[in-house]
């Protein structure tokens, strides 16, 4: 499936770019969203485009009209490393922000990344530079911490029978390749919960993925850098696909809302009471999007109507 931005016509709505704003987007991915907000920015705007993976920031790269060029600029870098970019680009504050969380189409349709458990490939998952493999945390890690992982960042209820099959399957041979962490995974299951066999697959792949890429400690430090940035006025946005991302989302920018406990001239103020999910036509155009979750804030002085 190509790159279809989830929530698109919402996102720009939301955040409403106008000419000459400064646009930031931390997970540029395909670039979908990137190029929608970026064309109504105007000869005077400036958009900053970040990714950890640098193969999505190529793609983006490629798919940009010559003109844009000078107003376009393209970092490969953590969300821990976006202040130090934004400092580098001598960006003081931003109009509004981008992120859409979790693995990019791009990414899971690549079965060379080890993202997918429908496809064969090495046990990788890798988002970008620098990390470990599943492959050095499936045969290296104890049991009981392999099951923690599994547990609570996969919410998975079966954790610790799926690390006790792993850990029984890796003394034998090593689980170097993604169907080969599926058949250890299905081994690990119930006649009777086996109906909801792809939902326990897809956790496991998930806990792990985000393990090896430290995803919720990157997008603590992200939003973190993110709000301190977005300028007075400006609007901020997080796509999350899960409820561990959408809690750090809703709690964050619940501490910085009217209600919350931050000690600031400014506040977040949400623009929906709840999250803003796709509608049945573009889960019908892209059943990914399902289960997407859209919020946004605006930072407003404290007080202000």
């Amino acid at each position: 499936m190509g790159h279809l931005p989830a929530l698109l016509r919402e996102v720009v709505e939301l955040l409403a770019p106008a000419s000459g704003e400064v646009l930031v987007d931390f997970t540029v991915g395909g670039g979908g969203h990137f190029r929608a907000l970026l064309a109504h920015l105007g000869e005077r705007g400036l958009a900053l485009g970040m990714d950890r993976d640098e193969r999505a920031l190529a793609a983006t790269r490629e798919s940009l009209p010559p003109d844009v060029a000078p107003r376009v600029i393209l970092r490969c870098a953590l969300f821990s490393e976006a202040e130090q970019v934004l400092r580098e680009e001598g960006i003081e504050g931003f109009d509004l922000g981008l992120f859409d969380l979790g693995i990019s189409s791009l990414q899971l349709d690549d079965a060379g990344r080890g993202f997918s458990f429908s496809a064969e490939g090495p046990l990788d998952m890798q988002m970008g530079r620098g990390e470990n493999t599943a492959l050095e945390l499936v045969n290296s890690l104890p049991e009981e911490q392999l099951a923690q992982i599994i547990r609570n960042l996969g919410e998975e209820r079966l954790a610790r029978r799926i690390a006790r099959a792993i850990s029984r399957r890796r003394r034998l041979a090593p689980i170097d390749t993604t169907l080969r962490l599926v058949e250890a995974i299905d081994s690990a299951v119930p006649p009777q919960s086996r109906r909801y066999l792809n939902k326990t697959r897809a956790r496991t792949f998930q806990a792990l993925r985000i393990s090896v890429n430290d995803e919720l400690e990157e997008l603590k430090s992200g939003l973190s850098t993110a709000i301190r940035y977005l300028k007075v006025g400006g609007r901020l946005g997080a796509i999350s696909w899960h409820s561990l991302e959408d809690r750090i989302v809703k709690r964050t920018f619940r501490f910085f809302g009217p209600r919350g406990e931050a000690d600031e001239s400014w506040e977040l103020i949400p623009a929906a009471r709840k999250p803003i999910t796709p509608d049945s036509d573009e889960v019908a155009r892209n059943p990914r999007v399902r289960s997407a979750k859209l919020r946004v804030v605006t930072k407003k002085p404290k007080g202000a109507d």
